[in-house]
């Protein structure tokens, strides 16, 4: 299937309009706070959301908004994440109905979210006092900001969407989403918002999520937290024109093809904006005994604070690859594992049947200097494969970390 690739985010699919303003949530007036995403029609809308037990209150508010599937607004702000608050549910339902009054678009239609710092009450005022300026400022190109609203300790946007046909019809995928910290699977810690013209039921629509998600957001992590408010939700408004997908078929197998394009690139930007981070790590994981396994794998390595910390350091410590094999849970015969750093220095096999091999020092820390890098791991007990998305640990992150709140 072919995509074309775009940065248009959320406003690449027709009848979406996107806004981000500052509200003053957030004291530094340079700083956006609020985002609102509007559809110019009724849309079928799946989530999935954080595994914490310890959730935001907007997620409670917008998994009851979406029982029946159908949504047609987000608003979202950055700064507070109205979490363990006392009002928490109350504010977030005020947000969904100050939506409903500004544009007529009813509360149970609505999508809330919010992120920021854990425990401190969220004040609606700077919220309602902004809403008209908020709606005045939605337009069909302003995917970006909406993605600056929604960005805490992101260095980064991370807006990006795809084209493709579906039944002859020409279709878009476009997404934002932020993520820096916190991010660890089930469901990594971020907030995703998606949006596309395919015409999609409500049913067909959440398969599709969530049989992405388990080889996408949920094998990434920066750094083995998971947080309270994650969300990922797409809006689907059928304004390309093709036949609704309402069962398995060709246009369903398109339409997920697709949005794993979109979906595996998002994942990409956030691991690479980790906090502090200076290199993204893709851990690939083939010939392993099944799926399950070779998730195992693929995550152990992402996650490995040792690992990640050699990878920092340009340092080819393929020992510590292997430990974190050897601790995942995984079937898997140590003795046949092989283990190759790649960049676009070049490629250096370190690792072969479990054990050792020559090779060049120099070339290897020529490799690990690049800024993505690929941890090949290739296994001899099947043919199932896995990808995992992570980052370096660095000193900078216990520095951004060390005085979040304060």
């Amino acid at each position: 299937m072919n995509y074309t690739y775009s940065n248009k985010g959320i406003c690449a699919a027709r009848g979406f309009r996107a806004a981000g303003i500052h509200c003053g949530i957030r004291k530094n007036k340079t700083k956006k706070d609020l985002a609102l995403i509007v559809s110019d029609c009724d849309c079928s809308a799946a989530a999935v959301y954080t595994a914490n037990l310890v959730k935001g209150a907007p997620i409670y508010v917008t998994k009851k908004n979406l029982e029946n599937g159908k949504a047609r607004a987000v608003i979202v702000n950055s700064g507070n994440a109205n979490t363990c608050n006392a009002d928490g549910i109350e504010v977030a339902e005020k947000m969904c109905a100050l939506v409903e009054k500004h544009t007529g678009i009813p509360a149970c239609d609505v999508v809330v979210a919010s992120t920021g710092v854990i425990g401190q009450p969220l004040d609606i005022s700077p919220i309602e006092n902004n809403m008209t300026a908020l709606v005045g400022a939605l337009g069909y190109d302003n995917s970006s900001d909406a993605n600056q609203a929604i960005m805490t300790t992101d260095t980064k946007e991370k807006s990006i969407a795809v084209e493709f046909t579906i039944g002859g019809k020409k279709c878009a995928i476009g997404g934002i989403a932020k993520g820096s910290g916190m991010i660890h699977p089930n469901l990594a810690t971020m907030l995703v918002f998606i949006t596309t013209d395919v015409a999609i039921s409500p049913e067909m629509l959440e398969i599709a999520l969530r049989g992405d998600v388990e080889d996408t957001f949920n094998m990434t992590s920066v750094d083995g937290d998971t947080s309270t408010n994650d969300t990922l939700c797409v809006m689907a408004n059928g304004m390309a024109g093709n036949t609704e997908i309402t069962s398995e078929g060709k246009d369903f197998e398109d339409f997920k093809s697709a949005l794993h394009a979109l979906t595996s690139e998002m994942c990409k930007m956030i691991a690479a904006d980790g906090e502090g981070a200076t290199k993204m790590i893709e851990v690939r994981v083939s010939g392993a005994l099944d799926k399950t396994n070779a998730r195992k794998i693929a995550k152990a390595v992402a996650c490995s604070s040792l690992t990640k910390a050699a990878i920092f350091g340009a340092d080819a410590n393929w020992g510590r690859v292997l430990c974190a094999i050897g601790y995942s849970g995984a079937d898997v015969d140590v003795l046949k594992v092989g283990v190759e750093f790649i960049s676009e220095a070049g490629s250096i096999t370190v690792c072969q049947n479990g054990a050792g091999v020559p090779f060049s020092e120099e070339l290897a820390k020529t490799i690990l200097l690049k800024d993505k890098i690929i941890i090949n791991i290739t296994l001899g007990d099947g043919d199932a494969t896995a990808t995992a998305y992570g980052c370096d640990l660095t000193y900078e992150y216990v520095r951004i970390n060390g005085d979040y709140r304060t």
